[in-house]
C-alpha cells in the first residue's frame, strides 16, 4: 500500500518516485516513513507478558503523524 501511495503521489504531482518519497519522508514528524517491521514490534509487544497490564488502550503506530 505504502508503495502505491508514492507512485499515486508522484503522478498526482508530476514528478518521479524517488522525488516523491523524499517531499513525503521529509513531511513525516520523523523525517522517514515506517517499516512493516514498526508494527509488528508492536503487535510482539501486545502479545507479550510485558503487555499484561495493558488493558483497553489504542497503541498507535504512526510515527507522530496523529501527535
Amino acid at each position: 500500500m505504502g508503495r502505491k501511495l508514492i507512485d499515486d503521489f508522484a503522478g498526482a504531482q508530476g514528478v518521479g518516485n524517488n522525488e516523491s518519497l523524499a517531499a513525503v519522508s521529509a513531511a513525516h514528524p520523523l523525517g522517514h516513513l515506517g517499516e512493516p517491521q514498526n508494527v509488528a514490534d508492536a503487535v510482539v509487544f501486545l502479545a507479550s507478558d510485558r503487555a499484561a497490564f495493558t488493558t483497553g488502550s489504542e497503541l498507535i503506530v504512526d510515527g507522530g503523524m496523529t501527535a
